[in-house]
């Protein structure tokens, strides 16, 4: 039940960003769960291969490489995805900024109410 409430609160998260990102769009609420969904796949298998084959410039760039690799998972999704378009890559590094800080602001509230 917990994983559902954290997959509807992250669909809301990227129907939320599609409205205020005018180079991100989200056909309807179904699509957003999907992202959610495909999103989460991804940051579980393609994530760590991605982290571990860039270490290097990860650690040269202290960290800073992971906001690239954030967006690379969100076009990969959006490629994947009728009905969900990120115009751009700097798009999609704002739409994954935003969307952990939504997320993280979305995921409190949760846990608050626990």
């Amino acid at each position: 039940m917990k994983l559902i409430m954290r997959l509807l609160l992250n669909a809301i998260a990227v129907v939320i960003l599609s409205y205020i990102l005018p180079g991100v769009g989200v056909d309807s609420m179904l699509t957003a769960i999907i992202v959610a969904v495909v999103l989460s796949i991804l940051n579980f298998l393609v994530k760590p291969l991605l982290v571990i084959l860039t270490l290097p410039i990860t650690v040269l760039t202290l960290g800073l490489f992971l906001l690239v690799i954030n967006a690379i998972i969100i076009l990969i999704a959006a490629d994947l995805i009728d009905g969900f378009q990120v115009a751009s890559f700097w798009w999609a590094i704002i739409f994954s900024l935003l969307l952990a800080f939504l997320q993280a602001i979305l995921h409190s509230v949760l846990k608050e109410d626990q």
